[in-house]
């Protein structure tokens, strides 16, 4: 079995994907309220 050596993989594509995850998540998240308070707004 290989020796693991706590911090020494190269994590720079997993950082970029989570960023894009929660940048993505975030404008979803934004949207959603819009349509909500938009709906909530003029649909009563």
């Amino acid at each position: 079995m290989a020796d693991h050596k706590h911090g020494d993989m190269d994590i720079k594509a997993n950082e970029k994907t989570f960023d894009g995850f929660m940048k993505w998540t975030t404008w979803s998240v934004i949207v959603i309220l819009v349509i909500i308070v938009g709906m909530a707004i003029f649909i009563t």
